[in-house]
């Protein structure tokens, strides 16, 4: 399938140059567009609240889509190499006409796709580095970080288990044993006993 994808911002734009471009790519290279999407819409707005995100869903292997340009797909770079970076997992081609870019199996898609992956990595990089500058700010300015003095969370996950774990306790399974069996480190098991059980025995 070939689809033609069209984006304009605004209700003043029109998609009449963008489809005469298309339409003159496709003449040239002897190529018919099977189906059309246009919309008008911001491309800061995310894939999934256009029409955009509809054809994504759609599109099958060896699929092309024609645009004018890049832009076409999003404002953001990340945006547009996230879309570009999914398209090519499924196998689909994505050709551009003023920027000339022929996206599928091939050395420049391998590029663009390494270059997706090392933004997304760097991404998470900044993202984990902002959060521990903030909380280092945060512990600068006296806030206390983590749970309450005396909060029970960290054996919360084994309550309901109290009649397995005095079963197996009475078996003469070990707490290492317990630990593994119920999925949660031997310190959560001893923490457990403690505050739980013994309070409940009391």
């Amino acid at each position: 399938m070939i689809y033609g994808y069209i984006r304009v911002s605004t209700d003043k734009q029109t998609v009449e140059n963008q489809r005469y471009e298309i339409k003159q790519f496709c003449l040239k290279h002897e190529l018919k567009i099977e189906r059309w999407i246009e919309e008008t819409i911001s491309g800061t707005k995310s894939p999934e609240k256009r029409l955009l995100g509809s054809l994504l869903t759609e599109v099958q292997k060896d699929d092309l889509i024609i645009c004018s340009e890049l832009s076409r797909l999003g404002r953001s770079l990340f945006m547009i190499m996230s879309i570009l970076n999914r398209l090519m997992i499924i196998g689909v081609r994505v050709w551009t006409i003023k920027d000339n870019y022929r996206l599928g199996d091939n050395i420049q898609s391998k590029v663009l796709a390494f270059a997706f992956a090392l933004s997304a990595e760097i991404e998470r990089d900044l993202i984990s580095q902002r959060t521990k500058e903030a909380l280092a700010r945060k512990r600068s300015e006296g806030v206390i970080l983590g749970r309450p003095a005396g909060s029970k969370s960290r054996v919360v996950k084994l309550s309901g288990h109290e009649e397995q774990i005095q079963d197996l306790l009475t078996k003469k399974i070990s707490k290492s044993a317990i630990s593994r069996i119920l999925g949660v480190n031997r310190m959560t098991v001893e923490l457990f006993l403690k505050d739980r059980m013994r309070s409940a025995s009391g």
